[in-house]
């Protein structure tokens, strides 16, 4: 993260995105210097289909479209810049909103992406992946997707930890916005092929004892881990459960009253670029809290 860092956050206008800006707009007071710009990405293709229904009319429709837009942008930094005091600039453009805002992420040199989780067509999110998740596929940047309705700083960050950069990545980003939170580094591990075994008529003993040897692996990893995170160990909490990892961080998330859930996105080839790993997908659609989701290791 830059010493001045810069945000870009974007709505659509709806509730969830609305709570998107005010995360935004408090992160940014909280580290000089920082700047936050909010855009809206007006859909080329709906501004098309008005051309086609209003015809002669379309121009005038369309220039007080763009107008009332802009207006709304305007009023949204006003006020989030009079509660929060802090400078905000606005943006507007028009386009396919899941190539305009990483396009503008990178003209902007975005430090931190910030979304609603959900947007204002939350059935047609449901057949084909919301904006975010789909922003999320096409830019390495850490893109932050807001849930809830802001009501206080972040306290306690769960990061779900395979050992692996893009995992250590997430804890480092997590800690540079968030330098007083709570950091939980979850690690979840099984037995390999603990159900074949199982099925084999392999006996229970036996299998306690590769799990212990797992988790003491495990506990290993952990420390060299934290060791290479140069993250303050009072600021770090660490778990080391027996599960899937989806299922870990879920019940987790709820048992520790997690507030931010920060992890990596686990694409590495060229093809997983255009997905998000597993995990990452699933903790995104079914978690309460907000979700960092950071890009590739630097």
């Amino acid at each position: 993260m830059t010493p001045s860092p810069s945000l870009l956050a974007a709505t659509d206008f709806s509730d969830p995105a609305r709570h998107a800006l005010e995360r935004a707009a408090q992160l940014a007071t909280t580290h000089s210097g920082a700047r936050l710009t909010l855009t809206h990405v007006i859909s080329s293709s709906m501004l098309e289909r008005l051309r086609g229904l209003m015809q002669d009319e379309a121009p005038s429709v369309q220039e007080r479209l763009l107008h009332e837009a802009q207006a709304a942008l305007a009023e949204l930094a006003t006020h989030l810049g009079e509660k929060h005091t802090c400078p905000i600039e606005t943006l507007l453009r028009q386009g396919l909103a899941l190539n305009i805002i990483p396009d503008l992420a990178n003209e902007r040199q975005a430090d931190l992406l910030v979304m609603g989780a959900r947007g204002a067509h939350f059935v047609h999110e449901l057949l084909i992946g919301s904006t975010t998740e789909r922003v999320l596929r096409k830019t390495r940047r850490p893109l932050l997707a807001v849930k809830q309705r802001p009501q206080s700083a972040y306290r306690r960050v769960l990061v779900p930890v395979d050992f692996s950069s893009h995992a250590a990545t997430a804890a480092r980003t997590a800690h540079a916005w968030l330098p007083k939170a709570e950091i939980v580094l979850l690690h979840a591990f099984g037995v390999e092929m603990e159900s074949t075994l199982r099925f084999a008529g392999v006996a229970e003993e036996q299998i306690h004892e590769y799990r212990a040897r797992a988790r003491e692996a495990a506990l290993e990893s952990m420390e060299r881990f934290i060791d290479e995170l140069a993250i303050p160990p009072s600021r770090l909490t660490r778990l080391i459960v027996h599960g899937a990892p989806t299922l870990q961080i879920l019940e987790h998330e709820q048992s520790l009253d997690i507030d931010l859930i920060a992890m990596g996105k686990h694409g590495q080839s060229a093809l997983e670029e255009l997905l998000l790993g597993s995990v990452t997908k699933h903790v995104l659609a079914y978690s309460c809290s907000d979700v960092l989701v950071t890009g590739h290791p630097d």
